[in-house]
């Protein structure tokens, strides 16, 4: 009979616990009061926020990590005739195992959970079987996925429906990336990148848009759609954007959504005004205007995300004032067109865009925030090795908007360089298409290059999954006069 996920009191330990899914996943599990533990190489502030509320973190993925819960003699006052026994009540004691994709077969202490026969979970298991307990809203996509995430959740929080919450970026409204409701709604971000999506069943799935981005996972996209096919069935209620081709074509969602009132979908828009300090639209319903939603948030992207959330409010009975309200003030989550401080007139922002619709989306809400005669400078670190090769052309269109291109080597995320494909050649393809492209091979001499190039007036976009936001506190402490940072 296959392990389930038991959240009565069954100890849960996470190999790689501060990555942004699984310290999401514990900090929702430590709340409810069950014992967490979890092991890192680099503690952090989300390993300290999940300390502070009393989960147990190991600095090291080690073997010895487990020998915490080795059984080393029989419990006082509780008698055990056999062997049979003994090990019964063993294995009830051990802990349930939580890994991520990113924890391969060779780790020590993945190893050591399998030896004392521990049972072993994907973090997906475990966001499934929290979202059997829930009303829940998953929110799955190829781009936009924790900004709707977010914004849903936000919305039902300021509505007074207090959400339990998991998405893949920080927000300061609930200070992470995760939070523990009393209501029975819980929205969650749900992941295509690994094929795991397929594991969870919501009462409302919303399915943003349908690309390949993870060539590591997928040969092609007709896989990709077949794993979006498989969630989709799985959803009681499913809301799309049929301005995606895709989603409009191969999945039919239960509920539409599209910034193009001629598409006749559910939700749509009329009257939008993209400014420099938000978005404004007048918001449809069938053919019933509902009123004028007005967002914080930049461009296209965000208010097709913004339509997305409205959606799910009015399938959950929430007046369209109510809707509007919340999303007004949401300020969208970190590493999201994050505003990181201004110095030396120089503003500095963050975004986790990686891929090349989302390096483009991202570029043209900076243009649209620019003044006029201000550069965008992109600042752009290639994510994986697999998919730099795999959209090598895409990306060298990506960067149109921008007026200077500065790109570094390739963040590996772990992938093994087969020496195909290179930060150096993703900046000569750039160079083909745009007139002021700079390759800078270390995150060191980017800084250097960027201290020198800057000047009073830019607007700094730092783009990729990988480390690259390092260096702007670095960058930022050069420039005279002193910073002005927000976070």
């Amino acid at each position: 009979m296959k392990d389930t996920v038991e959240f009565g009191g069954k100890p849960f330990h996470f190999i790689g616990i501060g990555g942004i899914g699984m310290s999401a996943l514990a900090y929702v599990l430590t709340k409810r009061q069950l014992p967490v533990s979890g092991s890192d190489l680099r503690p952090n502030h989300i390993t300290r926020r999940l300390e502070s509320i009393g989960t147990h973190i190991f600095g090291k993925q080690e073997a010895s990590n487990l020998e915490f819960f080795r059984p080393h003699s029989q419990p006082t006052g509780v008698v055990l005739n056999t062997q049979e026994e003994l090990s019964t009540f063993s294995k009830a004691k051990l802990p349930q195992v939580i890994c991520s994709t990113a924890i391969n077969t060779t780790n020590l202490e993945y190893k050591a959970a399998l030896e004392l026969g521990c049972p072993i979970f994907h973090r997906s298991d475990v966001l499934a079987a929290l979202i059997t307990q829930y009303n829940s809203i998953a929110v799955a996509g190829t781009h936009g996925k924790t900004t709707t995430s977010s914004m849903i959740g936000y919305m039902l929080l300021e509505a007074g429906l207090d959400p339990t919450i998991l998405v893949g970026g920080e927000v300061n409204a609930w200070e992470g990336n995760a939070r523990l409701g009393q209501s029975r709604y819980l929205v969650a971000e749900a992941d295509e990148s690994d094929g795991s999506l397929v594991k969870h069943s919501p009462e409302i799935g919303i399915i943003t848009n349908i690309e390949l981005d993870h060539p590591d996972h997928y040969d092609t996209l007709e896989e990709v759609v077949e794993t979006f096919q498989t969630f989709a069935k799985g959803c009681k209620t499913l809301v799309g954007s049929i301005d995606c081709t895709t989603v409009r074509d191969r999945l039919q969602p239960t509920i539409s959504y599209s910034l193009n009132p001629d598409t006749a979908a559910d939700y749509t828009v009329t009257n939008v005004d993209y400014k420099a300090d938000g978005t404004t639209a007048l918001v449809w319903e069938r053919g019933k205007a509902l009123g004028v939603l007005n967002l914080r948030l930049l461009s296209k992207h965000n208010l097709s995300n913004a339509l997305a959330a409205v959606a799910v409010g009015r399938i959950l009975g929430l007046e369209f004032a109510e809707i509007a309200k919340g999303l007004a003030t949401f300020e969208g989550a970190k590493r999201r067109f994050e505003f990181r401080g201004e110095a030396n007139g120089i503003a500095f922002i963050d975004d986790y865009a990686h891929h090349p619709s989302e390096i483009r989306a991202t570029l043209a809400a900076a243009r649209l925030q620019a003044k006029q005669g201000q550069r965008v400078v992109a600042i752009f670190q290639p994510h994986r090795y697999s998919r730099t090769l795999t959209f090598l052309e895409e990306f060298a269109q990506s960067f149109s908007h921008a007026d200077l291109v500065v790109l570094t080597d390739i963040y590996s995320a772990g992938e093994p360089n087969l020496g195909q494909v290179s930060g150096e050649k993703l900046a000569s393809e750039v160079a083909k298409q745009h007139s002021q492209v700079m390759y800078q091979p270390t995150l060191a001499s980017v800084r250097e290059y960027l201290q020198q190039t800057l000047h009073y007036g830019d607007l700094a976009l730092f783009l990729g999954a990988g480390n690259i936001n390092q260096v702007i506190p670095e960058v930022m402490a050069t420039q005279c006069p002193p910073v002005k940072a927000t976070s």
